[in-house]
């Protein structure tokens, strides 16, 4: 992995600064901050939309989907005990899924410079 792609996944698995690396990104788990604190970096170009949503429902949807398959045929728990794990670990899982993703985005998107789209004149 080059140095480059290196430093975007570390900023996104920290949630830190796409620029200094050092800044926290969210003020709380989802909440995105103003500035970075370290390096003053304005984050008002940054716009994931719902692509990490989108991405956490099937990355989610296929892993949950597949350990409570293998839970159910090789255990086959009663209903209550699906439940229970499911009904707590999936959002507990998606948390942290749309917090890494999102922060994922945010840093590709200030890697590559994207910006929204406008008609030349």
């Amino acid at each position: 992995m080059t140095e480059r792609k290196a430093a975007v996944m570390n900023s996104a698995a920290l949630a830190r600064c796409p620029r200094c690396g050092k800044g926290a990104l969210f003020k709380q788990v989802l909440v995105l901050r103003d500035t970075c604190g370290a390096c003053g970096l304005d984050y008002a170009f940054i716009d994931t939309g719902d692509g990490p949503a989108v991405f956490a429902i099937f990355i989610l949807g296929f892993g949950i989907l597949g350990a409570a398959l293998w839970f159910e045929f090789t255990f086959n728990p009663p209903v209550w005990q699906h439940v229970v794990l499911w009904g707590l670990l999936t959002p507990l899982i998606a948390l942290g899924l749309l917090r890494f993703l999102k922060a994922l985005l945010i840093a590709l998107q200030y890697k590559h410079k994207a910006e929204e789209g406008r008609l030349a004149p």
